[in-house]
């Protein structure tokens, strides 16, 4: 039986503040998962062998992919300050990104929408969308009779305990879809891992990468904002674009791989 492990990162944030902007009205959460013994022999070393390659570093002292420091250069990323490095890195990451054995989910909420239909009732957004995820997640899983856990990127220690209570829940009650046998039946543990991003886990670093691109291309994809034309955003989406989650029998990506919920 092969086991796997779900790497989830967000982009936006969980409030229900200011959603006329649409920089804050959505939320996106991406996983990536990856089948553990791939992970451990290929997928953690071709990272650290790019990141060795264009980041010079001592192990002691690791590298850190991180999207909001490589786009303002700050850092061991001031080296992408020069062109030539820049378009070098960037090839290399394209290819990572490109050739490595992994699958994603990425979940979008409107959260103006779902706040103005349920009120009161609202979900926490997060939750909402991690629900969603695992469900997708946990179907790939028993389709193809496999296990796997889930582990998270660090919010801080009030959104983190939030966080472990509503996987709790859902472990030992499911959701409205689906059965808490259903996750049980995938999952190995009752309770989510919780990391910080200098824990230095090739994972959650891709999961950084790719998880503002992908939301982007799903509210293009919606209408819900403007195209904004080419860019290294663009770049990522077509290099992964083979890598969603699918609906086994047609191939369909919405829904599975690509999530709107309202």
């Amino acid at each position: 039986m092969k086991r796997y492990r779900l790497y989830v990162d967000e982009s936006g944030d969980h409030s229900y503040y200011e959603l006329e902007d649409p920089a804050k009205r959505y939320l996106g959460l991406t996983g990536i998962f990856i089948e553990g013994v791939y992970y451990r022999t290929t997928f953690q070393l071709r990272m650290e062998e790019l990141k060795q390659k264009h980041f010079p570093h001592s192990p002691d002292e690791p590298v850190i992919l991180h999207r909001k420091d490589i786009i303002n250069r700050r850092g061991p990323f001031w080296v992408l300050r020069d062109v030539e490095r820049e378009q070098a890195f960037n090839e290399d990451l394209l290819q990572f990104t490109r050739e490595q054995d992994y699958r994603i989910i990425t979940v979008v909420i409107d959260k103006k929408t779902h706040i103005e239909r349920y009120g009161e009732a609202a979900y926490h957004p997060y939750h909402y969308c991690l629900a969603a995820l695992l469900e997708r997640y946990c179907g790939f899983l028993n389709f193809h009779n496999a296990q796997g856990d889930v582990l998270a990127e660090s919010r801080g220690g009030t959104e983190d305990l939030q966080l472990k209570r509503a996987y709790q829940i859902l472990y030992q009650r499911g959701t409205w879809y689906r059965g808490f046998e259903f996750f049980r039946r995938a999952l190995t543990s009752s309770e989510i891992k919780i990391k910080q991003k200098v824990m230095n886990i090739a994972g959650l670093q891709l999961c950084d990468l790719i998880a503002c691109p992908s939301k982007q291309e799903i509210l293009i994809q919606e209408r819900r904002i403007d195209d904004p034309g080419d860019n290294f955003d663009k770049q990522i989406c077509q290099c992964i674009k083979s890598k969603y989650n699918q609906q086994v029998y047609q191939g369909r990506i919405r829904g599975y791989g690509k999530v709107f919920l309202k």
